[in-house]
């Protein structure tokens, strides 16, 4: 991988950053730790991947996907605050691609638990299993997991960079190193004398790292407390850069065109019209399509459309209606996991009423606000790769395999992302633009996908269809037996990474469903897995974005079977199983003023999921207007463990919830002829600033784990409204997106 000197000479993100002199820091050992992708270049010196300080700065990498959520500002935050150094005060770089920067906390969540109940152990045997992580290189930025990974790693680093800045300092004044404190990037001796943390890197160079143990949470100077966003100057001026605001001498400017039946080829094309074009510069078959090159990306696109093409069928029904029945079709088959069977579910309880249900999501894309972008150098024995992902080591892998090269010979430049929402957790259009570059090699070129192309090449979010049953009695729930079919995003995805679907229960398909933490005797959750081609993969909450909707609508059904107050319902609920998912609710019901009771004209309706670690509970209240349906208020309370940001952890909500009510709203996709109908927002529409809802949120700290906090906020939404629809119009909503019979406001 590349020198840091190499990484910060060409990083247009943070600018300059030359470490001379420099040193860096860590205190996360393993029995085999991966190797240091930053190699020291002529007067550097480099030690471990994350902390790194030089005569003129003090440089850290958080390789995570900067894609608005905030991740680069909370994961310096957590080296600096061992360090004793200040934000401003430092340079942050996302780093190359490296299994150095693997993610310790994905694996972990692997383990088929419900994760609310889990064991001191079994959290031990999560941390245990992190680093086969580092053997699968996966850098992955998702599932909620950066501060999970990155807690005590990131600290660990920031601790012992300090310790044995000190032991250095320590000698050279001659002072024992107990004596010694530090405070914004110096050490500090019991006489006043100052040292920059930068006057000591040389010296600190060659030695073995200080370990050293972590602070009490009661002497945390940054974490649990708001910070500027590192990034905010960038974004706010627009200076920041994100793959496609990129610009390199030289550069040619590309578009794509693919099958647009997702899995066929192309039988063959005629670009004679195209090339005539003023400015195209060349047509490169890329297999299952074409991409023209030119001198600025327009063009590029309006060639395309001059091309005719002659596309194969799709692998799969050619219409949403077979599609769905192909789904239907799983429930005759034997369920692929049951991962939550308490009870006896078969046998309805004696006096108890029984409830039933079916309820049909849709497809969804991911519909990001940057489309599919990367920039690629082929020069023949190395291929450099500028790239807005959220796994870069898999991007290296795939992008070297298309054009013959080992991985060692690909570099990857992570940029900001313009939304990512599991999306860019794939490497399609990575591999396309290799291919493009292959064809022009010495020559730069960025790839940018039509909006269409974008759309109708998504590895969508799956449908899915749940058949509910659940019994009551006395006022309580007393059974709850849920089968869900679906395509499996895992293994689709785990296909497309590593070759092989993977075996065994597919724990992703049914979370939101198995493992929340309610108190029902009888309790069963069975999972039946779709045989279709039909990409999909990562959308953002993954599984509880489904069985979040499937569970809460059908829990405030069965709440209304029972004669109760369907907060209340739940509340009794949760307090037997989980008490911080009970808390979540009380603080809902507090902050909206919730009665059961709601004027002539307004609807609430009320959802809590647990999700990555943490819960949230979400009240909606909608209002009838003279143009219709408008979803007016809404309350959220979250519980991630410990807020690391307090302020991004509102934040994180706030846009999780916007993202869950756009797709409840108006998110789907549909087929026909073997291709998506959606291809532009027009088709797919979102929540606007004027349709949005006023939201309050509050953040809670009663659990004793670090849960996570990008995803969870989305799963609630849609149940949440679906119930406020019910309880303004008596309409029940057992399918989305939710315009189709609801007079929404647009």
């Amino acid at each position: 991988m590349a020198s840091i000197g190499k990484i910060a000479r060409r990083s247009f993100l943070i600018g300059s950053a030359a470490i001379v002199g420099g040193v860096a820091f860590g205190a996360w050992y393993i029995n085999r730790p991966a190797p240091n992708p930053l190699k020291p270049g002529k007067g550097d010196a480099v030690f471990n991947p994350f902390v790194m300080i030089s005569r003129d700065r003090i440089t850290l990498i958080a390789p995570r996907a900067e894609m608005g959520q905030g991740v680069r500002t909370t994961w310096a935050a957590l080296i600096a605050e061992e360090l004793d150094v200040d934000l401003d005060q430092v340079t942050v770089l996302h780093g190359p691609a490296a299994a150095a920067y693997y993610n310790a906390a994905v694996i972990g969540e692997t383990l088929p638990d419900r994760g609310y109940n889990r064991s001191e152990f079994t959290h031990w045997l999560g941390e245990t299993l992190g680093p086969v992580g580092k053997v699968l290189s996966m850098q992955i930025t998702g599932g909620s997991t950066s501060m999970k990974d990155g807690f005590e790693r990131m600290r660990a680093a920031g601790a012992s960079a300090r310790e044995t800045l000190k032991a250095v300092a320590a000698e050279r004044l001659g002072v024992d190193h107990a004596a010694l404190k530090t405070e914004r990037g110096r050490v500090i001796a019991p006489d006043g004398t100052e040292i920059a943390y930068t006057d000591l890197a040389e010296a600190a160079a060659g030695r073995k790292p200080v370990e050293a143990d972590l602070r009490d949470r009661s002497q945390w100077r940054l974490l649990g407390r708001s910070q500027p966003r590192v990034d905010m100057v960038g974004k706010v001026t627009g200076t920041a850069q994100f793959g496609i605001d990129l610009r390199l001498p030289g550069m040619k400017f590309a578009s794509v065109k693919r099958n647009p039946r997702q899995g066929g080829g192309m039988k063959g094309f005629d670009a004679s019209d195209a090339k005539s074009m003023p400015g195209v510069e060349r047509i490169v078959d890329i297999g299952d399509g074409v991409a023209v090159v030119a001198t600025n990306t327009w063009l590029a696109m309006q060639a395309l459309e001059a091309i005719e093409i002659d596309w194969e069928d799709a692998p799969y029904p050619a219409d949403t209606a077979g599609i769905f029945a192909r789904i239907d079709a799983a429930f005759d088959a034997t369920p692929n996991s049951t991962m939550r069977d308490d009870g006896d579910a078969d046998t309805l309880p004696a006096g108890a009423t029984e409830v039933t249900a079916e309820y049909r999501l849709p497809y969804l894309a991911h519909a990001t606000m940057e489309p599919m972008n990367t920039t690629a150098l082929f020069t023949g024995d190395r291929l450099e790769l500028w790239s807005p992902n959220q796994a870069p080591t898999f991007v290296a892998m795939k992008a070297a395999e298309a054009v013959g090269l080992e991985t060692e010979a690909v570099e990857v430049h992570t940029t900001y992302l313009g939304g990512g929402f599991g999306r860019r957790a794939e490497f399609d259009y990575a591999v396309v633009a290799a291919k493009v570059a292959k064809a022009l090699p010495g020559t730069p070129v960025q790839v940018t996908w039509s909006r269409e192309e974008d759309m109708s090449h998504d590895m969508y979010r799956p449908g899915a269809v749940a058949r509910m049953r659940g019994a009551v009695r006395d006022g309580r729930a007393v059974l709850l037996d849920g089968r869900i079919a679906a395509q499996s995003a895992t293994q689709s995805a785990m296909m497309r990474m590593l070759g092989t679907p993977g075996a065994g229960p597919d724990k992703v398909h049914v979370e939101g469903a198995f493992n929340q933490p309610y108190a029902i005797p009888n309790y069963r959750i069975r999972g039946y897995l779709a045989d279709l081609a039909i990409p999909v993969g990562f959308w953002r909450s993954v599984g509880n974005s489904f069985n979040g909707f499937f569970m809460e609508s059908f829990i405030d059904e069965m709440a209304h079977a029972a004669g109760r107050d369907p907060l209340e319902f739940r509340l009794e609920l949760a307090r037997a199983e989980w008490e911080p998912a009970a808390k979540v609710l009380e603080a809902v019901r507090e902050m909206s003023g919730w009665t059961g009771k709601t004027p002539d004209g307004v609807g609430r309706g009320v959802a809590m999921t647990y999700s990555f670690g943490t819960p949230v509970a979400e009240v909606i209240e909608v209002r009838r207007a003279d143009d219709g349906i408008r979803i007016a208020n809404a309350w959220i309370a979250v519980d991630p463990g410990i807020a690391l940001d307090p302020e991004n952890v509102k934040a994180q909500m706030f846009g999780g919830m916007a993202y869950g009510l756009s797709a409840a709203c108006f998110g789907e996709i549909t087929f026909a002829d073997g291709a998506a109908e959606q291809l532009n927002f027009p088709d797919y529409d979102a929540i606007r600033m004027h349709t949005m809802p006023r939201v309050e949120v509050r953040v809670l700290e009663n659990q004793d784990h670090l849960g996570g906090v990008g995803e969870p906020g989305t799963p609630p939404a849609a149940p949440a409204l679906a119930n406020a629809l019910f309880d303004l119009t008596g309409k029940r909503a057992r399918r989305l997106p939710l315009m189709h019979e609801f007079d929404l406001i647009a």
